[in-house]
């Protein structure tokens, strides 16, 4: 049985590894710079859909329907990533973008949004289900800090997606393919 202040900082935990995911994507797009395609926007906006359930559990304490919210978000987030692996499944395909750890990022993001899946089940398997009134209210006094700077950091990352996505996509569709940023090209190009 998982306690709530240890489902409190699993949750917490779990928004740090959706902003390492998070972090890593914007890493290759600024540093290595691969532009987001419009699958990869969806993916990265399955992450942050998979942050609601966390964030909720920070902000109001631990409830089922939070690994609920977070479930349907993986499923949402697995389909976006599954429908660009079978876009590049056929031989000698190589792929969008440059692997990463010998996986393309798309593939990873499956991988992460079944892990995530996973994990919400066990979740709802193991916790302590013991009515909120009767919890002891010191077991949420252990992950307020760490939890705000989580939540803070997912909020600057969903700002900086939709800003980094306004500045490729502008106020059009997305490029299947992009190679640069449409609102930051000089005019006539």
């Amino acid at each position: 049985m998982i306690s709530h202040k240890t489902e409190g900082l699993l949750n917490v935990a779990a928004l740090f590894a959706i902003s390492a995911v998070l972090l890593v994507a914007f890493a290759d797009q600024i540093f290595g710079g691969e532009l987001p395609c419009p699958l990869c926007l969806l993916q990265r906006g399955g992450f942050l859909l998979l942050a609601i359930g966390p964030v909720l559990t920070v902000a109001r304490g631990p409830h089922p329907a939070h690994y609920g919210v977070t479930i349907l978000a993986g499923l949402v987030g697995a389909g976006f990533a599954m429908r660009q692996v079978l876009l590049h499944i056929q031989p000698g395909d190589a792929g969008y973008g440059a692997p990463f750890l010998g996986l393309h990022f798309y593939t990873w993001a499956f991988v992460v949004f079944v892990v995530a899946i996973a994990a919400c089940a066990a979740m709802l398997i193991l916790r302590d289900s013991t009515p909120a009134a009767r919890r002891d209210p010191r077991d949420r006094a252990a992950w307020p800090a760490f939890g705000t700077l989580a939540v803070g950091l997912i909020v600057l990352l969903a700002a900086a997606n939709a800003l980094s996505t306004g500045l490729e996509c502008g106020l059009a569709s997305c490029p299947d393919d992009p190679v640069s940023y449409r609102l930051l090209a000089p005019a006539g190009s």
